[in-house]
């Protein structure tokens, strides 16, 4: 097959029509040069702007690692891996990160990956216990590079890319400009790619001023002038997220929550209702900023502003992305002293409802997946012939490797339930239940 028509077919796939001008740029540098700093905003589509290239140049006639990519989230490489497995290419992916099964990673790398995909401490690990073969590996991509890079990681990042002898061509991206890349990168003389200026033209940043330093009233008026829209709600620290659940519950608003003292599980699973449309709102620390995989967002908000510029950014970019337009609000106290990149942003004052109507999804959990051949199609059929929905009353179906997701609308569950659980799958009998 020819590499056009591969490349065809998997955008197909994938439901694309045809790349980005980014995306087309990044190809024929990747496919031409040997270092390249791909700069572009978050959604701007990077992700399949490295893997095409890499699938291209990856050989079937070969049973060994060929490339790895490195992330700074355990979020950012489960998305990569999906995507690349969306992708249909027929090499195989496996991705490796804290928060699973050290043991389970090493028997699903015993058969080699085409392309392993994961963040530094555990790649670490695997090549300090010599768990695959580092001498095929020709291309090694850093994803997000200004914070894998970044000090806490950077000692396993040197360990990895110093064991890195046969590499030819390092692929580095990121959504941040002017960060300084370590010496023990190896970069030469790297070929830099800069769309940072031209992908977020429809983004508008503004303020909204509360009365009260206490700015919670201010954030439940500004979310019922939202109204029916999904967004991200950014706190600097947890805390802050556990006073705004307790608050939005005491409220009767649906939410889900994002921070790094969740459980990995229990994440994956805030993003699967966030996607669906379960919840509408994400309480997230900035771990959400970057390398999560959810919907065109309407808006998101900082109800607290972050520390730095970057990180500013970093938020913002998760709305406005690619040709979508979006708005990000930044809520403020009247007499609070500001960051000098929040100071000059024009006042939003329309933004006062009363009440913001609830979802009509619910999630449920079905206890297969891949693994046990579980389709999309299959799950649909399930629940049109034996739930009796009809079509509008399906949302968003998500199968994953052992278990599924699917949302449902509310007012069908309780009858639903007991028409569809332990029905077979497929070959499997599968128990289906309302996620908490």
């Amino acid at each position: 097959m020819s590499e056009k028509k591969n490349r065809r077919e998997i955008l197909n796939k994938l439901g694309i029509e045809e790349l980005n001008p980014m995306q087309v740029t990044a190809l024929e540098a990747i496919a031409s040069d040997k270092e390249i700093v791909l700069l572009s905003p978050t959604g701007s589509g990077k992700t399949l702007a490295f893997l095409l290239p890499i699938i291209d140049q990856l050989s079937s006639d070969l049973d060994e690692v060929q490339a790895m990519i490195l992330v700074p989230t355990r979020e950012l490489a489960i998305q990569i891996t999906e995507v690349a497995r969306e992708m249909g290419s027929g090499y195989k992916i496996d991705a490796v990160y804290g928060g699973r099964s050290g043991s389970r990673e090493k028997q699903d790398i015993k058969h080699r990956p085409a392309i392993i995909i994961g963040t530094p401490g555990r790649m670490a690990d695997h090549l300090r216990r010599h768990a695959f073969d580092l001498n095929n590996i020709r291309t090694l991509v850093l994803d997000e590079f200004d914070k894998s890079l970044e000090v806490g990681f950077s000692e396993d990042m040197q360990e990895i890319i110093h064991a890195l002898r046969w590499v030819d061509k390092k692929i580095l991206t990121s959504a941040t400009q002017g960060v300084s890349i370590p010496d023990f990168v190896g970069l030469q003389a790297p070929k830099v790619l800069d769309h940072l200026s031209s992908g977020v033209p429809q983004l508008e940043v503004k303020q909204i001023l509360s009365a009260h330093q206490d700015k919670r009233d201010t954030l439940y008026k500004t979310l019922c002038g939202l109204g029916d829209q999904n967004g991200i709600i950014f706190c600097n620290f947890k805390e802050s997220i556990y006073e705004l659940a307790d608050f939005l519950g005491s409220k009767g608003i649906a939410y889900g929550t994002f921070h790094g003292d969740m459980e990995q599980v229990d994440r994956e699973r805030a993003l699967v209702k966030f996607r669906n449309g379960t919840h509408r709102i994400l309480l997230a620390t900035d771990l959400a900023a970057r390398g999560i995989d959810i919907p065109e967002l309407s808006y998101i908000l900082h109800y607290e502003t972050p520390v730095k510029a970057h990180e500013f950014t970093h938020r913002n970019g998760r709305t406005a992305r690619m040709h979508a337009s979006g708005t990000a609000y930044v809520i403020l106290w009247e007499k609070e002293r500001v960051k000098d990149f929040v100071a000059d942003l024009p006042v939003d004052d329309t933004l006062d409802g009363s009440y913001l109507p609830p979802s009509t999804w619910t999630t449920l959990y079905i206890s297969g997946g891949r693994k046990d051949k579980i389709s999309k199609g299959d799950i649909a059929g399930l629940f049109f012939k034996k739930g009796n929905l009809e079509k509008q009353e399906l949302g968003i179906i998500e199968v994953k490797n052992d278990c599924a997701f699917v949302a449902v609308h509310s007012s069908r569950v309780k009858g639903l339930l007991p028409l569809v659980t332990n029905q077979r799958l497929k070959k499997k009998k599968v128990r289906i239940s309302v996620l908490d």
